[in-house]
């Protein structure tokens, strides 16, 4: 369920962000170049995830 719910946030702030920028830069929204890049830092997301190595927890 974290996966679907880290795509669904990055998606849509993805999207929000590139209408930000896009309308102060002047140029068209794109809604597919959002979504390309929200893809792509979905999967970064979870490679970083998968490479920080877990803390070790000490039993006591």
């Amino acid at each position: 369920m974290s996966y679907i719910w880290t795509f669904i946030w990055a998606f849509l702030l993805i999207n929000m962000a590139t209408y930000v920028v896009s309308s102060m830069n002047g140029v068209p929204y794109e809604f597919m170049t959002a979504t390309i890049i929200s893809v792509v830092t979905t999967v970064a997301i979870f490679a970083i995830g998968a490479v920080i190595p877990k803390p070790q927890v000490e039993h006591h």
